[in-house]
């Protein structure tokens, strides 16, 4: 037998080609395909960026649009309770304040209004928080303001606001704070004072008030007031009682309202037109007019907040035509407004209270 003859080793110059990297050609190609795949991902993370911010922006809009329809619409719910008694409106003028600060004095009033400021609209809103304000109870007999005698029961408590009326519309109402209550007994009448260290009975106006006997109380509860308007591009939520604000939407380029009436036809539910804030009749709203008025129709127009690029020719081509409301042109506020995108949002909201009111 033989033994296996032995392997040569390799030599030093085989396991030095078989060890050998890479070549400067393969290298200097490596180099360049991860920089081109690097310039592609590049590209595409800042077109993704830019697609991003455009669709938070528009969606932004669109739930900045839901959220004011949402909050006008509850208030068009509510608008006017408390201010309607024998299917009439109560109060032409009112006088309201908030401790010395005098919110409106004889001024001209309506629980629901709109007031036309030019490029845009704003929306008033006015009522009562207690359902118990759907009815109303009668003086026993004249009242100065400073306190009420009345002929049948209010289920008011201490702190609550009530509603002063005359007895027919002319004299301003007035809102006063509960700041004592009688109780009735067989022989008396049921007695409200309304001291001055009450919410609104601080200020002094300027008529002297007068409530004959048979005049009007209706129980307010708390009383809110909300403001719509458009400031400096935001649409903003105002409380003229107490001052303070919140943004509701920006970018609002439009913001108008109608209000929906109808024919004039006694009991009519119906709306047979829109009518804008303007004209003798509906400029200030007063209580033949109100009859009339059965529905809000609002309509915003927002900006969206991302210019989006132009096109190869330096075009801008996002918007081919300005935004329209309720059949009027819109005037954007940027100069190159073909590069903006445009939402309009409308809403119909039915004013339940003035119509049960009048009805």
């Amino acid at each position: 037998m033989y033994a296996p003859e032995p392997r040569p080793l390799p030599r030093a110059s085989a396991r030095a080609s078989r060890q050998r990297g890479l070549s400067i050609v393969e290298l200097m190609v490596g180099i360049v395909v991860a920089l081109l795949v690097g310039i592609a991902a590049a590209g595409s993370a800042v077109m993704f960026t830019a697609s991003q911010r455009q669709g938070i922006g528009t969606g932004g809009s669109s739930v900045n649009a839901a959220t004011v329809m949402s909050a006008l619409k509850n208030d068009a719910a509510n608008a006017g309770l408390g201010f309607f008694g024998d299917n009439q409106f109560l109060c032409n003028s009112l006088n309201l304040s908030v401790n010395a600060l005098k919110v409106t004095d004889n001024a001209s009033f309506a629980p629901l209004r709109i007031t036309d400021e030019g490029d845009n609209d704003r929306i008033d809103v006015v009522y009562s928080t207690r359902v118990q304000s759907g009815a109303n109870v009668l003086l026993n007999k004249a009242s100065d303001g400073s306190d009420a005698e009345l002929m049948s029961l209010l289920p008011v408590n201490i702190g609550d606001a009530v509603l002063l009326a005359p007895p027919a519309p002319g004299d301003p109402c007035v809102v006063r704070t509960v700041t004592a209550n009688v109780a009735s007994t067989p022989d008396t009448p049921q007695l409200l004072s309304f001291a001055a260290a009450g919410t609104h009975n601080a200020a002094a106006f300027a008529n002297v008030m007068n409530f004959p006997e048979r005049s009007r109380i209706a129980l307010l509860g708390a009383l809110r007031w909300n403001r719509y308007r458009v400031n400096g591009g935001n649409l903003v939520l105002e409380r003229p009682m107490d001052g303070s604000s919140a943004v509701l939407a920006r970018n609002v380029i439009g913001f108008r309202a109608q209000y929906g009436i109808t024919d004039g036809a006694a009991g009519s539910t119906t709306v047979d037109a829109w009518q804008d804030a303007q004209g003798a009749d509906f400029a200030e709203l007063d209580s033949d007019a109100i009859g009339r008025v059965r529905a809000l129709r609002l309509g915003i127009v927002t900006r969206s907040p991302q210019r989006e690029k132009p096109d190869a020719n330096g075009n801008c081509v996002a918007s081919d035509a300005k935004p329209v409301l309720f059949g009027a042109v819109v005037e954007p506020d940027v100069l190159d407004w073909q590069c903006f995108r445009y939402r309009t949002t409308t809403a119909v909201l039915p004013l339940r209270n003035l119509v049960m009111g009048i009805k």
